[in-house]
């Protein structure tokens, strides 16, 4: 079973918040009380006394200290910004594997924590944007892709790796070689909306595409990975339980934010491996 993180953080901002009210509205009046009645039966009170009165419970003492931390922690997550880790290489060459990230959670409109409702429109993906959002067939799974395709978009892929939006061929431009899965792959500069970025393709076959259209249904997004022959994104998806027409879709209910910058890079978490900050810089 995944771990919800958003609830558990929610859950554990209540219970504090519960706690330090019970205390400010129940308990610490009884403690002034306790300390006050002391304080009038004896004419010398002992000081140890009187910290043992004045003594929160334990549980309510680490309820006040957390709080005020939680509550910080869920606001910045839940609608500022929030760290997220690149597990795989689809997205080479923009991101690599275990480049440490941050993404925008209001970029395209506040957003309930937990029920993930929008409540405040700020603005909508734009093509090109890097987007993470939560994989349409397993919700409890974040994705990171490139918005290829609008709502409304005809989005065209060939069996010989041409992208066409709109029924316009999306140029790209050359800019070397290295090395790839099968033999070597290429890497282009190719452009999107008003975003110019590189993606990565295999020049052997490493993935058969054939031939495919896909019509982009209203509030949904057609997301592709940059390095596009190592890339499980909406031309692969297939889910029985998705209706035909969302097919490959990524929901608007279902975007987390817009990733904007690479803040650390650790691709192996060990004392041997230490994190570097080579790759720091905004993301294209």
């Amino acid at each position: 079973m995944s771990l919800n993180f958003p609830l558990l953080l929610v859950i554990a901002v209540f219970v504090c918040g519960l706690l330090a009210l019970l205390d400010l509205v129940v308990l610490a009046p009884r403690r002034r009380t306790a300390i006050s009645t002391y304080q009038g039966s004896v004419s010398q009170p002992d000081v140890a006394v009187l910290e043992r009165l004045n003594k929160e419970p334990l549980l309510v003492e680490y309820g006040k200290s957390f709080f005020p931390v939680l509550f910080i922690v869920l606001i910045l997550r839940s609608f500022l910004v929030e760290p997220f880790q690149i597990p795989s290489g689809s997205m080479k060459p923009t991101l690599d594997v275990g480049d440490f990230i941050l993404v925008n959670k209001f970029s395209y409109g506040i957003r309930l924590p937990v029920l993930d409702q929008k409540v405040i429109q700020i603005g909508d993906p734009q093509r090109g944007d890097v987007m993470v959002f939560r994989y349409p067939s397993d919700p409890s799974v974040n994705y990171i892709k490139r918005v290829v395709g609008l709502p409304g978009d005809q989005i065209r892929y060939t069996s010989d790796k041409r992208l066409f939006i709109n029924g316009e061929l999306v140029a790209k431009q050359l800019l070397g070689s290295e090395p790839g899965t099968l033999g070597s792959a290429e890497l282009y500069q190719e452009k999107l909306g008003e975003v110019e970025h590189q993606i990565r393709q295999e020049m052997t076959r490493y993935r058969a595409v054939p031939d495919h259209e896909w019509t982009v249904p209203a509030a949904h997004y057609f997301m592709m990975g940059d390095n596009r022959d190592n890339s499980n994104d909406s031309r692969f998806w297939d889910d029985p339980n998705i209706p035909k027409d969302e097919l490959g879709m990524v929901p608007d209910k279902n975007i987390v934010g817009k990733a904007f910058a690479v803040w650390m890079s650790w691709p192996e978490p060990k004392l041997s491996h230490l994190p570097n900050f080579s790759r720091v810089g905004l993301i294209k």
